[in-house]
């Protein structure tokens, strides 16, 4: 268990863990030299109870403290100590009262959502008894309105060693009761400290937040900024012993490889790389102190920390806030913050708002939605959303979060979002569509699937009205006109499902409705297997139009048009106006596409590919760009550093 202090300067918090674990927490000169607490400071004991004895090896039954600094100028050194604590210690001296910071510290608590502590009441060998009676009822009342409201009170005198036994034997108590920690999510610890030791190389410390770490575990050493670098964990110091793994709620040292600690930063990430999602922008469920000076209105500025950082952040309020003229000091509102700079966030985690010049604190709130859209973000059946994701029971969320989404929940997204690997969301969601296609693994309710299929039902027989001689839709012009959000992958899945159950039909690469047929008279047909041959002939440099009507004697426009229908059945393939290809030759050339990926690290370039197929570099430039088209690849770069990447499924589908 972690124990975390609060309170004013000067009132005997690093005096008091020295009685309670004879470890000093202050470790810089200069906070030896001017006697107070500028960073933050750590010291361990081992829990003992009556039922047991300490065991010195074991780093799962040890007494963690966090020492935070009680001067204004280091509140966010406090909120990063503070926000990964278990139990609070909020020391209050008998002869001061409550001061500044003792109001300050106690609101942070309690808007990090710390729900369990005591107050130790120190001095108390320098004041009367009235005066310790006096400052009691203070505090009761000072409790009153937060999460630690009746929270025990020990009289002590650090000095004296008075009531030291009783808080220590309180602390070891509440320690020995700790249920063990799960660990069924992504490891997540934010680097408060990094440093290198002879022999030894890179350590950071930190307390892990969530999931298991192991030795020889690889992670991602990363900042939301872009960097990233893969780590392996050598070896581990869990409540500041030698240990295997560690679990959420443990101060760890982390020993890495494949970095230097040179490139570390104070609030770097070490997590799961699957959670290395970076969000500039975050809906809360935000809570303002009933203390707070003013309103905050629409694009109000203020200071957000988060974890062991911060940035400056403009608030869009959501809800009735808006309409009211902003949230009012002891009001809630549903927000989205708009960031200077990423974080990386889950849902659920813990937010503390400063203003703007970071002087005073003015509330804090709960993480929602860590990858929220910013438009549409005012509507109805968003703002239920929001409200759903506010249940406390993660299985009723998740359900809210897929049947709110008529396109699906991508899983990558719904991973880094709420923290769950594959075991965990598919236990909360055993009745949700999972597909993984190339491109993206979706997750999609039964109704949401259903209603896509009659979407694309119905899109096609309004295209079979419309245009009776084409045979049917090609597939990326199908995805447009029904789901342009869904991933091309996902889509191929939902018209495969659909043709496996008889509901719709191919031809080529046309889709259509089952009782949609498109045939071509016996003169059309005729015609067509003669300019068929010809194009097939042509292999990689058919005849134009023009050269086509001249040979049969047929007039451009029936020729151009007679290609176009037997385009949409898949027997040819248009690449620029007036030139088509059979398919044979666009299926050689696909693989050519394919094996110049496979040869150059994922690169295509024209002139690559022209040596392939002969002619020129224009010819292949309009080749590659119908590929483009079709989504069989994707331009990068220009100029001279044009180049195609592979992207999709090639446009000559097996027929079998």
């Amino acid at each position: 268990m972690l124990i975390g202090t609060a309170g004013h300067i000067d009132h005997g918090k690093t005096t008091l863990i020295r009685a309670l674990t004879g470890v000093d927490t202050t470790h810089l000169p200069e906070e030896k030299a001017r006697g107070i607490t500028i960073e933050l400071g750590y010291a361990y004991a081992p829990v003992i109870n009556a039922n047991d004895a300490p065991r010195p090896g074991d780093s799962s039954h040890v007494l963690g403290f966090i020492d935070v600094p009680g001067h204004e100028r280091f509140v966010p050194t406090m909120l990063m100590g503070a926000s990964g604590i278990d139990y609070a210690l909020l020391v209050v001296a008998a002869d001061d009262g409550v001061m500044p910071q003792t109001r300050e510290h106690l609101a942070i608590l309690h808007l990090l959502g710390i729900d369990r502590g005591a107050v130790a009441l120190t001095k108390c060998d320098r004041v009367e008894p009235a005066r310790i009676a006096e400052v009691e009822t203070l505090l009761d009342a000072l409790l009153a309105p937060t999460r630690l409201t009746g929270s025990p009170v020990f009289q002590v005198s650090a000095v004296t060693g008075a009531g030291v036994d009783s808080l220590r034997n309180h602390l070891h108590a509440i320690a020995g009761g700790e249920d063990a920690r799960t660990a069924d999510a992504g490891f997540r610890l934010v680097a408060d400290r990094r440093f290198a030791l002879p022999g030894a190389g890179t350590i950071i410390t930190g307390t892990a937040r969530a999931g298991r770490v192991q030795v020889g575990d690889s992670l991602l050493l990363a900042r939301a900024d872009g960097f990233h670098r893969e780590v392996r964990v050598r070896a581990l110091r869990v409540n500041d012993r030698k240990a295997s793994s560690a679990v959420a709620g443990s101060r760890c040292a982390v020993n890495l490889s494949g970095i230097d600690y040179g490139e570390i930063e104070r609030g770097d990430w070490l997590l799961d790389p699957a959670l290395a999602r970076p969000s500039d922008r975050l809906d809360l469920r935000l809570q303002l102190l009933a203390e707070a000076p003013r309103k905050l209105g629409q694009w109000s500025s203020v200071t957000l920390h988060h974890a062991a950082g911060h940035a400056m952040a403009r608030l869009a309020l959501l809800d009735d806030a808006l309409e009211t003229g902003g949230l009012a000091p002891g009001g809630s509102a549903l927000v989205q913050v708009v960031l200077d700079r990423s974080l990386f966030a889950c849902c659920g985690d813990r937010i503390v708002i400063r203003d703007a010049a970071g002087r005073e604190t003015l509330g804090g709130g709960v993480v929602l939605d860590p990858f929220p859209p910013s438009r549409h973000r005012r509507r109805p059946e968003r703002l239920a959303l929001l409200a759903a994701l506010e249940n406390p029971d993660p299985a009723a969320r998740l359900s809210a979060l897929v049947a709110n989404a008529p396109h699906g929940i991508d899983v990558d997204e719904l991973i880094a979002a709420h923290n769950l690997p594959a075991e965990r969301w598919r236990a909360l969601l055993p009745e949700v569509r999972h597909v993984a296609a190339k491109g993206g693994e979706r997750l999609l309710s039964p109704a949401a699937w259903a209603a896509l299929g009659e979407t694309v039902r119905t899109r096609l027989s309004t295209h079979h009205e419309r245009f009776g001689d084409e045979p049917g839709v090609e597939r990326e012009r199908l995805r447009r006109m029904c789901a342009p959000q869904l991933p091309s992958g996902v889509f191929l899945a939902l018209l495969e499902d659909l043709l496996k159950d008889g509901r719709i039909a191919r031809a080529g690469s046309a889709w259509h409705l089952p009782s949609h047929t498109v045939e071509l008279g016996p003169g059309d047909r005729k015609r067509a297997d003669e300019i068929v041959g010809d194009l097939k002939a042509g292999n990689f440099d058919p005849p134009w139009v023009r050269e086509l009507a001249t040979k049969h004697y047929i007039a451009e426009t029936d020729v151009r048009n007679l290609l176009r229908r037997i385009a949409m059945r898949g027997e040819v393939f248009q690449v620029v106006r007036d030139l088509f290809y059979a398919r044979t030759a666009v299926a050689r050339m696909a693989d050519l596409v394919a094996e110049l990926a496979a040869q150059h690290d994922g690169r295509i370039r024209a002139a690559d590919f022209r040596d392939l197929i002969g002619g020129g570099r224009k010819r292949a430039i309009q080749i590659l760009e119908f590929f483009d088209r079709v989504g069989y690849t994707r331009r990068v770069g220009d100029g001279n550093r044009r180049a195609h990447v592979l992207r999709g499924e090639p446009p000559v589908q097996d027929d079998t």
